[in-house]
């Protein structure tokens, strides 16, 4: 089921998410929905605050290198994730769902150790750098509340407040 995107600056947004304890349908329901939701927004990522639920949950889907599409069967469910190590820095133009149309360069680790659980409760371990090391910072972020644009230089971060108040006002797009 697809479901709707919470976009900045809905306070829910910046809400801390809690741990998942029970590892059962409702999870498995969640983490599909999250997939089909991410997908139909064109999105290579989706944490579950995004969608207004509280969980330490999230998933990723990058396109294939050999035919630049998404296949379900590769997508990330990572839940509970801890960053364990980080190196490198790395700068990145991201975007995201809840600030539709806005793109902006950040840094970050360049790669990461993560450690999650899947969705049966299994500990896993995920080594990654490019893409998929910034989309997995980017969506844990969101799990503390975080938004990419908090990230930006205090300039870039004003101008980004005052156009994105000029566009609600207006109801215009980026």
């Amino acid at each position: 089921m697809i479901r709707q995107v919470l976009t900045y600056p809905d306070p829910v947004l910046k809400k801390v998410s809690r741990d998942v304890s029970t590892f059962d349908e409702e999870l498995h329901t969640l983490l599909d929905d999250m997939c089909d939701t991410m997908l139909a927004e064109n999105g290579i990522g989706l944490a579950a605050i995004q969608i207004g639920v509280d969980l330490n949950v999230l998933v990723i889907l990058l396109p294939r290198e050999e035919d630049d599409q998404q296949h379900r069967e590769d997508v990330f469910e990572i839940i509970n994730p801890k960053i364990t190590a980080k190196s490198g820095k790395e700068i990145y133009r991201e975007g995201c769902l809840s600030i539709p149309e806005y793109y902006d360069e950040v840094e970050r680790a360049a790669e990461v150790t993560v450690e999650y659980l899947d969705r049966t409760g299994t500990p896993q371990t995920l080594q990654a750098d490019g893409l998929l090391a910034i989309a997995v910072q980017h969506e844990m972020d969101h799990l503390s509340g975080q938004l990419f644009v908090e990230r930006l230089p205090m300039l870039k971060r004003k101008k980004f407040e005052k156009e994105w108040k000029k566009r609600i006002r207006d109801n215009k797009r980026f």
